[in-house]
């Protein structure tokens, strides 16, 4: 069952990530990433995954060491749970910069390669996205006027 649940947890993200590669100005795309449920396949799997081996995940987590962690994740079920870990996250990164690049206007051209380093090495995406939003501000909306007071 491991195993499955390793491989499902690419597959059940990758049309998220898809849709924001390939098809950013699709009307669903905006419809469907603005949830941030779409993470929840994912998280679902590591729950799988984590719930039944909590007795041995709570005191890696809790106290950490080098030699506890290596340990956890060394094994089957702990590569597939730390595998569906940081789907999870990376596509949740993914999901806000993407979200934050369309409000800034930030092109899908330079937003892709972003995303795929996101996929890839998530903390190296995030850094590059981080990096690109600082060329784009987010626009200021104008404010209504205050109410005077009178007297």
């Amino acid at each position: 069952m491991t195993a499955t649940l390793f491989t499902l947890t690419f597959a059940v993200a990758a049309p998220f990530w898809a849709l924001m590669i390939l098809l950013p100005h699709w009307s669903w795309t905006a419809r469907i990433i603005s949830s941030p449920l779409i993470v929840l396949p994912v998280v679902a799997i590591y729950a799988l995954l984590v719930i039944p081996a909590f007795g041995d995940v709570l005191p890696a987590v809790t106290s950490p060491t080098l030699g506890g962690v290596r340990d956890l994740l060394g094994t089957s079920d702990g590569a597939a749970a730390g595998w569906a870990h940081m789907i999870a996250f990376d596509l949740f990164v993914g999901r806000w910069a993407w979200l934050d690049s369309r409000e800034r206007g930030v092109p899908a051209l330079v937003m892709a390669p972003v995303l795929v380093l996101t996929i890839l090495l998530g903390p190296l995406g995030l850094a590059a996205y981080l990096g690109v939003r600082a060329r784009w501000p987010r626009p200021t909306v104008a404010r209504a006027p205050e109410p005077q007071r009178l007297g």
